[in-house]
């Protein structure tokens, strides 16, 4: 049994019906307290997504969280910068109508939200490490193309490359024109 307290009550008794379609457990709320009933790892997985939901993730990005290979993580801002003016590090990690959380989104198939001074990121665990760099990174005032080239970078080195992509030669068709 866990117990969760809550910001967003309304929001969570709204997902709370597309949870338990999902999985096996029982729930109670009660003000702003959620109280989780089943086993273990189910209730683990459920605190993590009403955990999204309650940040401001949308209920259909929370329940990516059901995925073994997709974990959530936030950055808080105050914590990876000295400048006083955050509304203006906000502005950067969003980009111009959004587009630069949108390109970071698209590169490393996540979902980013920034509420307060946090960024929640829902990700695969391979991808991870290297949008919560980007999202650093930008705090810290690097360029965006520079930021968006860094994980380009990475994700070319997390797919896997065939021997033939790489030009090089097989030994037994090189033998076979030999004749």
């Amino acid at each position: 049994m866990r117990k969760l307290v809550i910001s967003s009550p309304l929001k969570i008794k709204k997902a709370i019906p597309k949870i338990k379609a999902k999985i096996d457990i029982h729930t109670d709320l009660k003000r702003n307290t959620l109280i989780i009933n089943g086993n273990e790892f189910d209730e683990f997985t459920v605190e993590k997504i009403v955990q999204a939901i309650d940040f401001g993730f949308e209920i259909d990005d929370a329940l990516m969280l059901l995925k073994d290979d997709r974990s959530l993580e936030f950055v808080n801002i105050k914590e990876h910068t000295h400048r006083k003016n955050l509304a203006e590090i906000r502005s950067r990690v969003i980009g111009t109508e959004g587009k630069a959380k949108q390109t970071i989104e698209t590169l490393t198939d996540s979902s980013i939200v920034i509420h307060n001074n946090v960024v929640g990121i829902i990700a695969d665990t391979a991808h991870m490490p290297y949008t919560i760099q980007g999202m650093i990174s930008l705090i810290q005032g690097a360029k965006h193309g520079n930021v968006f080239s860094y994980i380009e970078r990475q994700n070319a080195n997390l797919r896997k490359i065939k021997p033939e992509e790489l030009g090089l030669r097989d030994p037994n068709h090189d033998l076979k024109n030999l004749d």
